[in-house]
């Protein structure tokens, strides 16, 4: 997921984040062209692998660890630029006649999402394989595409009313299942790494879903916040799928643990201590009350969570183990990349390990007194147009 700068910023702020499929890599787009950054020594500095200098950048997507690289440049928002970067070479490009929203990449499929429709390429050649048109209005662009091979999976708004989930299967290009994820529009999507668990966010963002791609069944429930509604910016699955991580509008970052163990029915947990006895009761008592009571009482709290300093400035999140160690990654539109560590038993606060300035790539001195440091802190196809399909330039395989 790409993050643009304010909209009320200047034009030399304007900024795109973006972490590859295994979060071993992050891209970041300025006014000037890209960089590309390898994570594998983050603890300490922030190794940039290439720079481009050239035109402002809308969305950039790199291949796992590959030399390929999708771009979509702000001047031209309707072509799409596969490149290879080590080459310094374009190897093809693809016109349409609206303005792309996103590009999705695993080792399998190329998706190009639109307003109303969505395009699918074979990785090997570039060839359109497969088109989805008439989907529901989606002006953000919202979509996920699974990095695994086994399950390559695509999801994407299913209703503009209702938080209707459709996963299509993008190799033998056709429906897979439609799950009823949230009453409210949806918002957010994210698959893991295997592509079996799809987890889902609303517009009112108090909620959060895990669901099976395999039978729609929900797995997990998570209560992000009871006393606002916010915009979530970000959701994102743990290299593990142990963990799940969302950013939003807000100063917190909240880190879920699926608990395998909590997927088990109540039925099957003997009485046999008192534990056992209040799980008896509180499940009979809560037969008793409303869904949305009863709700409150199954839904899951964060693990851990992040404090930052201000709001409303928009972040990506990821969870890799980095050198043997669990750590949060957080990516802000202002220009940081934070490190920070996870307790994997306890949870609790994470702690600040590094800062990057992702325009410098410098590592930035923490401050015993930096905010980030301690605890919780106050807050200071187209549906219309010429072209049915895209236009292919250029004739080199990737």
């Amino acid at each position: 997921m790409s993050l643009l700068g304010r909209a009320e910023a200047d034009d030399s702020d304007k900024i795109v984040i973006n972490f590859n499929q295994n979060f071993t890599s992050l891209a970041v787009g300025l006014t000037t062209g890209y960089s590309l950054y390898s994570l594998g020594n983050i603890d300490t500095s922030l190794e940039r692998i290439y720079t481009n200098d050239g035109e402002p950048i809308k969305l950039i997507e790199r291949l796992f660890e590959s030399s390929l690289v999708a771009v979509v440049t702000a001047t031209s928002p309707r072509k799409l630029k596969v490149c290879h970067f080590k080459r310094q070479s374009e190897i093809c490009n693809y016109s349409y006649s609206n303005t792309i929203l996103a590009i999705k990449l695993n080792r399998d499929r190329l998706v190009v999402c639109l307003e109303e429709s969505l395009y699918i390429h074979n990785i090997q050649d570039m060839k359109v394989v497969h088109t989805i048109r008439d989907t529901p209005t989606n002006p953000s662009g919202l979509c996920a595409l699974s990095s695994s091979s086994d399950h390559c999976y695509l999801a994407y708004p299913g209703s503009v009313a209702s938080g209707e989930v459709q996963i299509f299967d993008a190799i033998n290009l056709q429906a897979k299942t439609m799950i009823e994820a949230h009453n409210s529009s949806l918002y957010a999507i994210a698959f893991n790494s295997s592509g079996t668990q799809i987890a889902t966010a609303s517009e009112k963002g108090t909620v959060i879903r895990v669901f099976s791609t395999i039978d729609g069944k929900k797995l997990y429930e998570f209560r992000r916040g009871m006393k606002r509604c916010v915009k979530i910016a970000s959701l994102s699955f743990s290299t593990c799928s142990d963990y799940l991580v969302c950013s939003s509008n807000t100063e917190t970052v909240h880190i879920f643990k699926l608990d395998k163990a909590s997927m088990e029915p109540e039925t099957s947990k003997s009485p046999d201590d008192w534990s056992g006895y209040f799980s008896l009761i509180s499940q009979t008592a809560r037969s008793y009350l409303p869904t949305q009571v009863t709700d409150v009482f199954t839904q899951g709290r964060a693990f851990a969570s992040v404090v930052l300093p201000e709001a409303n400035v928009k972040r990506i999140c990821a969870i890799t183990t980095i050198q043997k160690s669990l750590r949060l990654l957080i990516a802000s539109m202002d220009g940081h990349l934070y490190v920070y560590s996870i307790a994997p038993v306890e949870g609790g606060e994470c702690q600040l390990v590094k800062k990057h300035n992702l325009r410098t790539a410098e590592s930035l001195p923490i401050s015993v007194r930096d905010p980030h440091s301690g605890g919780p802190k106050t807050p200071s196809p187209p549906s219309s147009g010429q072209n049915d399909g895209p236009v292919l330039k250029g004739d080199d395989s990737p």
